[in-house]
């Protein structure tokens, strides 16, 4: 979609010249010391860097049962691995520790068509926080809407069964609690556009009910089998309890404590697999920028994040926004956040801080001012460098999300590659790779390890995330005068869509 600014910019050569300090990256042999501007950041920070703290978190999620998701063992090691680089490299480091309701799946859940023939496993991803079941049952529709976002919307017909149900209209959450208080066995939730559906209940839903979300086209497949007396069977394995997780928070020495320039990503993966693209990519590439950061003197504040229990539900950035009091709130003058910056079938995606791209409708909505600055400096360094760079919702499904919202207002922008979406004819034309096929195909799976990382998406990527980190570290001018408290809607930029997570995201 080309919007009003016309973001196939690859053709646009006269950009480069207009961007101050954004020429091509010289070879890091040549990289200065001291890396104090974008030039020489960008030299300094390479995928081969940041693959050597991707191998360490493999390795890690290795020793420790295959995973690093909040909670366990392995994401306790990769915080004591990610703190011990950012000391090295002269940052002033503090862990944040928390308490939330950890959900931990014990193999993927089961979906399977029993009758009519032929019998068959169905692909499917069960929902975070979905609780424990071994289910056979036949199958439903709801008896009023589609969406199942109400109680009335189930009756009699629905007791004992497996309730098939369209995403839209509300959360995951509220669809599981209305079919099991009308009696339902279990539900599948559909989903309402392309790719699969990786959704969560929330960390709040403790119904003893097993709920796995599937694509829009078996789920249409589903519906329409159910008058010929379609029986499915789920089965899920699942935990449910209090954990402990921290945060990682990482400051300068130096720069303006009272303008704050901040940059995060989730450290954890999810219970399936080890998570080195998602989301050890965005981890390992602020690890290495702050690594080759080790001799600047920033202007502003430099403070990285490195979030606990995103997969379950931006609870660790959730809990260090909360925790903010309203002057240190004030004190911050952006969010940068990058999750997933390696996908192997990769688009050069942009949040679309000033929502300008995708209609009402879309889960997309303005964000805080000065949310499309940050917007504007991600497109005009890919012009640079003769690169197109397209939009993605801006849609709080990641961990800008609470620094965005309503009563805290942060500019906050960031980058992405594609998750389970599929990529378009359109995208493949521009960016390359492969139409009709997801960006990640391990995303949230066991396979995604180390060799699931695109290293030149890696490298643009991570030159993309420099740029912006060392050009805010030295001046925020172009954000305007952000008016904290404000989330989406009061300005130019933040809101939900086709791009953007689903994990995260409760509808």
């Amino acid at each position: 979609m080309v919007s009003r600014k016309s973001w196939q910019r690859g053709a646009v050569a006269t950009a480069t010249a207009a961007l101050v300090g954004v020429a091509a990256a010289a070879p890091a042999a040549h990289a200065e010391p001291n890396n104090n501007n974008s030039r020489k950041l960008r030299a300094a920070v390479t995928a081969d860097g940041i693959i050597k703290h991707l191998t360490a978190l493999q390795r890690i999620a290795d020793q420790n049962g295959g995973t690093r998701v909040a909670g366990s063992a392995g994401y306790d090691r990769s915080v004591d691995y990610a703190e011990g680089v950012l000391r090295a490299a002269g940052f002033h480091v503090s862990r944040q520790p928390f308490q939330y309701q950890t959900f931990i799946s014990h193999g993927p859940g089961l979906l399977q068509r029993v009758s009519p023939a032929p019998a068959a496993d169905l692909p499917n991803v069960l929902m975070s926080y979905s609780g424990s079941a071994d289910v056979t049952a036949r199958a439903s529709v709801p008896t009023g809407s589609a969406f199942g976002c109400t109680p009335a919307d189930f009756g009699p017909a629905n007791v004992g069964t497996i309730v098939v149900i369209s995403r839209g209209d509300c959360p995951f959450g509220d669809k599981a609690t209305n079919a099991h208080h009308a009696g339902a066995a279990a539900v599948v939730i559909y989903n309402n556009t392309t790719g699969d559906l990786n959704g969560t209940l929330g960390d709040t839903f403790a119904l003893d009910f097993a709920a796995a979300g599937v694509t829009q086209a078996l789920g249409q497949q589903l519906v329409g089998q159910v008058p010929s007396g379609l029986t499915l069977r789920i089965k899920a394995d699942t935990y449910r309890g209090t954990a402990t997780a921290e945060n990682i928070i990482a400051e300068s020495d130096s720069g303006d404590p009272n303008n704050v320039v901040m940059a995060g990503a989730h450290l954890d993966s999810v219970s399936a697999g080890p998570g080195i693209n998602d989301n050890g990519s965005g981890s390992g590439a602020l690890l290495e920028i702050a690594t080759q950061m080790r001799k600047v003197k920033p202007k502003n504040k430099v403070r990285f994040a490195l979030w606990a229990a995103e997969e379950s539900g931006l609870i660790g950035s959730e809990y260090y926004v909360d925790n903010l009091s309203a002057a240190e709130r004030k004190k911050i003058a952006l969010y940068l956040n990058f999750d997933m910056v390696a996908s192997p079938n990769y688009v050069r995606f942009v949040y679309d801080g000033d929502n300008s791209a995708f209609p009402v409708g879309t889960g997309s909505a303005p964000g805080p001012v000065g949310s499309g600055a940050i917007e504007q400096l991600f497109h005009d360094y890919f012009a640079s460098q003769g690169l197109a760079s397209r939009e993605t919702p801006f849609s709080g499904r990641s961990d800008y999300g609470p620094f965005i919202a309503e009563g805290v207002g942060i500019p906050s922008g960031g980058l992405f590659t594609g998750a389970e979406g599929i990529k378009t004819a359109d995208e493949a034309a521009v960016f390359g790779g492969t139409a009709d096929a997801p960006y990640d195909s391990c995303y949230h799976q066991a396979c995604d390890t180390i060799n699931n990382i695109n290293k030149q998406a890696l490298e643009e990527m991570s030159d993309a995330i420099a740029h912006a980190v060392i050009t805010y570290a030295f001046d925020t001018s172009s954000l305007g005068a952000p008016v904290h408290g404000k989330g989406p809607g009061a300005g130019d930029g933040g809101g939900g869509g086709l791009h953007d997570h689903d994990h995260e995201v409760t509808q």
